[in-house]
């Protein structure tokens, strides 16, 4: 495949993932992002041997967007340094059914997660129950055409499937995100694929005490649901 590379440095390298490949492997044996990226930096520096690729963060199969990776290993620690601190800013876009009347422009949500480890399902528990980890986002509704919205989501916490659990929680779930609440598109090509988009991330660099801020437009086809509402 293509790698579409968003930033590249010494240290760093920021590519696209479309949605519906995995960022590592799993007991699927399907290709994945990182094998893909380890294979381009091979061609394009003749290296010989193994590559080594550190991966600091996840994003969901179904999902899209971008996805850090670390070239060297003071990269992997710095990077991994500001994601324990929760000092990266992450930003996504989602198209969502509004299934409630009167859901708010802009809001904090926060909500109690566990994740059933046989079924790899996250529910909202009460804050009491054994292994339940707090989760917290704030989004707002960035345009809204009948029962379909666009989101703005910034994430304050990094749970497993975090965005479409609380979400769904309130009312909105993902459109193509069957697991949480919504519909089906019936597209062969939207096969292991829901309108949730890794759009912006800002870090700072691995040598320097500077910051670099990625941002990609949500995908066209989300507008195009919108008109079409």
């Amino acid at each position: 495949m293509k790698i579409d590379v968003l930033y590249e440095d010494n240290h760093i390298i920021a590519v696209h993932k479309p949605a519906g490949m995995l960022v590592q492997g799993d007991h699927s044996g399907d290709p994945t992002l990182m094998d893909e990226v380890k294979y381009f930096l091979k061609q394009k520096y003749n290296k010989p041997g193994n590559v080594f690729l550190g991966m600091v963060h996840r994003l969901d199969r179904p999902a899209s967007g971008i996805v850090l990776f670390a070239k060297t290993s003071k990269g992997a620690s710095r990077l991994s340094e500001q994601f324990r601190a929760h000092s990266i800013q992450k930003i996504y876009h989602v198209l969502v059914e509004v299934h409630e009347s009167g859901v708010p422009q802009t809001q904090t949500l926060v909500h109690f997660l566990k994740k059933e480890l046989n079924t790899n399902i996250v529910r909202v528990v009460d804050p009491h129950t054994p292994g339940a980890l707090k989760a917290e986002l704030e989004y707002t509704i960035v345009e809204q055409r009948k029962s379909l919205a666009i989101v703005k989501v910034n994430l304050k916490t990094g749970r497993p499937h975090q965005i479409r659990v609380q979400l769904s929680a309130v009312g909105m779930p993902i459109v193509g995100d069957v697991k949480y609440g919504g519909y089906a598109t019936g597209s062969p090509e939207d096969h292991h694929s829901i309108a949730l988009c890794a759009s912006s991330v800002k870090f700072k660099l691995a040598t320097k005490d500077e910051e670099v801020e990625i941002s990609i437009p949500t995908p066209n086809e989300w507008k195009e649901r919108l008109a079409a509402a």
